[in-house]
């Protein structure tokens, strides 16, 4: 049996001086190597589930393991030995605009990694190649327009070879054309890199984006692929939020044919523009 990277069991939390709960009653699990699309609506509870999954916050009650370790109620010094297995792409990118383009990506090579110069400028150096921005080492982040920042994000995550990586809508305030390549390249490290993903978006575009293309090598190039038929599709799941409760899970093809009214209304309005 595939071991679960992440598993939630009858997880609640509740933000301090809130009354209601934020997420209640969660479980869910995602397979290593496996793609998981959280989709909901501002103040869902999408964003409060990537950080319990890094151990920003703590439940209330439930479990949570990364990894096949329980993270429910670790500390802090026990918590930076899992979050060395993660990546983390946060909206807007949130670079540091003091740093380099180079020591942007690098930033937790320098801080957890004992590696040469030569070794640090070679891994970097690959990670700005992986995303197309090979070119731009040496820049700062304001050199850099809004999808270029967001791509020296994902080339951040993923400088120190994490097993999964989280996405917090990453293609928040982009234009759709510049979303599609960021989209490109969570299908790149998912199918290249072996990567778990977890992707938190409130655009159907995006998801159905990831879900549906796939990408290989031959004869040494890059082969994107896109699925019209979602009847075939497996390796990615689908999780919906209303109210800090999942109201949806399961493949793309059983969210187009679910009853509930939330996710139906989700549907509606987004779904002529990407057809099924």
């Amino acid at each position: 049996m595939t071991r679960a990277a992440i598993s939630f069991q009858n997880v609640y939390y509740a933000y301090p001086g809130n009354d209601d709960y934020t997420l209640k009653d969660i479980s869910f699990e995602i397979a290593a190597g496996g793609t998981e699309i959280i989709l909901g609506g501002s103040g869902s509870g999408k964003s409060t589930l990537l950080k319990l999954v890094l151990g920003l916050i703590q439940v209330e009650s439930g479990t949570i393991e990364v990894g096949g370790v329980d993270i429910s109620h670790m500390r802090e010094r026990e918590l930076m030995g899992v979050r060395e297995h993660i990546g983390m792409v946060f909206q807007e990118g949130a670079l540091f605009d003091s740093l380099s383009v180079a020591e942007n990506v690098g930033f937790r090579l320098r801080e957890h990694d004992d590696l040469s110069e030569e070794e640090f400028e070679a891994r970097v150096s690959r990670m700005l190649g992986f995303v197309g921005l090979g070119e731009f080492y040496e820049r700062g982040p304001s050199d850099l327009s809004g999808g270029q920042r967001r791509r020296v994000a994902v080339a951040r995550a993923m400088a120190h070879n994490p097993e999964m990586i989280l996405y917090d809508e990453p293609t928040t305030g982009l234009d759709p054309i510049i979303g599609s390549t960021i989209c490109d390249l969570i299908v790149k490290l998912r199918d290249l890199e072996g990567a778990t993903s977890v992707l938190v978006t409130h655009q159907l575009r995006d998801a159905f984006q990831v879900a549906q293309s796939f990408v290989m090598k031959r004869n040494g190039d890059l082969v994107y692929n896109h699925i019209d038929d979602i009847e075939r599709l497996v390796g990615t799941d689908f999780l919906m939020l209303n109210q800090g409760q999942i109201v949806f899970q399961g493949r793309q093809r059983d969210l187009f044919r679910s009853d509930d009214p939330y996710v139906r209304q989700f549907l509606e309005g987004q779904v002529p523009a990407f057809g099924r």
